[in-house]
């Protein structure tokens, strides 16, 4: 109630004040809140909402001041800071580490102001030493800020180098010059917001003031979606390799044969891997029928025997293993089929990338799931070495704000 009622004694002063000012006066916002000793925000809140309900017009204008920062106020208090290496040189000189060392970060910006301004001499030699040119001073920087904290300004020379100095600093803010709106009143008419059946029935709804709709205000916004934090690290990668000049792969098939997800990928069939505590296998459709008939052939012989500089696993490579579909283990096996097409569309150098779901047969607890996320890239191209695959890596970790990137070999 409190606060209330001195809301309602600053709306009744402002309005009795724009009043007194006449049609062609104004009320500085400042000057009244100074004047009633009201916070000047509170008086700003109250313009607003009296242009809202038209009773007020307001200029709105801009206030620029200078004032000084923390260091400007230090010099203003202790005085500038060659003022203050002045004072710590006696009159035989000192010894200019010492003088650095007495008064750290202080000496280096006032011994260079101090001889600027021909107080202070260097002595070269074996020890420099710091010579005083004249015992009498005056502190100009000083007295310039003093005024400047009186409300004085200086010539615009002399405030860019206060500036430069970062000894003052602009400060901004707003009034208002408030007169009388097309709905001036000395006291604000509250209006009905709606039309209710006691004012039907009284017919009260007659003489009574009603407030204007809106009809252009937007609604509320309705609570919508978001995005998942998995899937806003997702957008950002897949962001990061297109402008790597990556390509992306289609990887929408979750279900793969196991001679694209194993096979064409040299994992021999007895690898512990492929076993179905680690693999899920289908039961339905639990084979697949259509493979590249020379490729599989070719894939199977490097398997039993060898081929392009490798001796090969030495075993009986089983068709039917490769037949068997399984929740694809990596997205890899997308990268083995991208290769295969590439080479039959004829070679030319690529880079793709996928970033997708694989599935695991793992054991679900707290830090493990049965499927997780994997990022893939894959650089084809002739004379390719282990420096433009850390090159890659490197560009990558840099682009996700991770510059600080080492390789153990």
């Amino acid at each position: 109630a409190g606060r209330a009622g001195r809301a309602a004694a600053m709306e009744a002063a402002l309005l009795r004040a724009i009043d007194a000012a006449g049609d062609g006066g104004g009320v500085d916002s400042q000057a009244f809140a100074a004047a009633g000793g009201y916070a000047h925000g509170d008086v700003l809140g109250l313009v607003r909402s009296l242009v809202a309900a038209e009773m007020v017009a307001a200029t709105d204008v801009e206030i620029v001041t200078w004032g000084l920062t923390a260091e400007g106020q230090e010099f203003v208090e202790k005085g500038s800071a060659e003022a203050r290496v002045h004072a710590a040189v006696p009159a035989d000189g000192i010894e200019l580490a010492k003088l650095k060392a007495e008064l750290g970060k202080l000496a280096d910006v006032g011994l260079a102001k101090a001889m600027q301004a021909k107080w202070l001499q260097m002595q070269k030699g074996e020890v420099p030493m710091v010579l005083r040119k004249t015992d009498e001073i005056v502190d100009t920087a000083r007295e310039q800020l003093r005024a400047v904290a009186g409300g004085a300004e200086h010539d615009k020379k002399t405030m860019d180098l206060l500036k430069k100095r970062k000894l003052i600093a602009v400060t901004k803010s707003r009034k208002f010059v408030a007169k009388k709106g097309p709905a001036f009143a000395l006291e604000r008419v509250k209006f009905a917001t709606d039309l209710t059946a006691e004012m039907l029935q009284s017919g009260a709804w007659k003489d009574a003031k009603f407030k204007a709709y809106n009809l252009d205000t937007l609604g509320a916004a309705p609570d919508s979606g978001a995005f998942h934090p998995l899937m806003k690290v997702r957008a950002e990668f897949r962001q990061i390799f297109l402008e790597m000049g990556f390509a992306e792969m289609p990887t929408n098939n979750f279900v793969e044969s196991s001679f694209w997800n194993f096979d064409a990928l040299f994992q021999p069939q007895q690898h512990p891997a492929r076993d179905a505590h680690d693999t899920f296998f289908l039961n339905a459709p639990e084979k697949a029928t259509s493979f590249p008939e020379e490729y599989l052939e070719r894939v199977r012989k490097v398997h039993e025997s060898g081929g392009y500089g490798s001796f090969g696993y030495n075993y009986y490579w089983k068709r039917s293993e490769a037949e068997k579909n399984l929740l694809r283990t990596h997205t890899t096996a997308v990268s083995s089929r991208m290769l295969y097409k590439l080479a039959q569309e004829g070679f030319r150098p690529q880079k793709y990338f996928s970033i997708d779901r694989v599935f695991r047969n793992e054991a679900v607890d707290r830090t493990h799931l049965a499927e997780f996320h994997q990022v893939e890239g894959v650089v084809c191209d002739r004379n390719l070495s282990l420096g433009h695959l850390m090159g890659q890596i490197r560009s990558f970790f840099e682009r996700i704000g991770m510059p600080s990137v080492r390789f153990k070999p």
